[in-house]
């Protein structure tokens, strides 16, 4: 596996805990050891506003940093600890953080995302990698969403023309054989 690819792992947090806990989390986990064992970059986002920024337009994502609900899901929280964490509060991880400059640094030329929501967070900051200029794939099933039909709206309108939407045993797979 190329330590150019880096694994962006997206808003895993209490509050969206029902829409990843079952399936996504366990395949999250996956992805996150193969890419520790590789020595390749892991980064973890968190979604959240200040007490200032609390108010339209961000109606739908009214999570305070620093709240239950904001924090990262227990299961991964122990796993995030030693990876870089970009504050964000937009639906692109690019915007008002310093993710960019974390790939640049690292020489990143692909990105593997994964975490909620598919058709949301997920879907926005994994186009804006690919209109970065990154190979992007986000993971089918280490992703989830408000429910199924829109986890798989989030897939196809990604897959369609932005990048690969690989299981998780297909994504190590492409990984282990570095298929680009």
């Amino acid at each position: 596996m190329s330590t150019r690819t880096a694994l962006l792992v997206i808003d895993c947090q209490n509050v969206f805990e029902e829409m990843i806990a079952s399936v996504a989390v366990p395949n999250i986990k996956k992805l996150h050891n193969h890419f520790k064992a590789a020595s390749s970059p892991i980064m973890y986002t968190q979604h959240g506003h200040t007490k200032e920024e609390l108010t339209p337009p961000y109606k739908n994502q009214l999570v305070p940093r620093g709240s239950s609900d904001w924090e990262l899901l227990p299961e991964l929280k122990t796993l995030a600890e030693q990876y870089p964490k970009a504050q964000k509060n937009t639906y692109d991880a690019f915007i008002n953080t310093d993710l960019a400059l974390l790939l640049e640094d690292r020489e990143i030329e692909r990105v593997v995302v994964c975490g909620v929501m598919t058709d949301c967070c997920c879907d926005t900051t994994a186009r804006s990698a690919f209109n970065r200029g990154y190979e992007t794939w986000l993971v089918s099933d280490a992703c989830g969403s408000a429910n199924k039909t829109q986890h798989q709206a989030g897939l196809r309108g990604f897959g369609f023309a932005f990048g690969e939407t690989p299981t998780t045993a297909e994504a190590i797979k492409m990984l282990e054989e570095d298929v680009h």
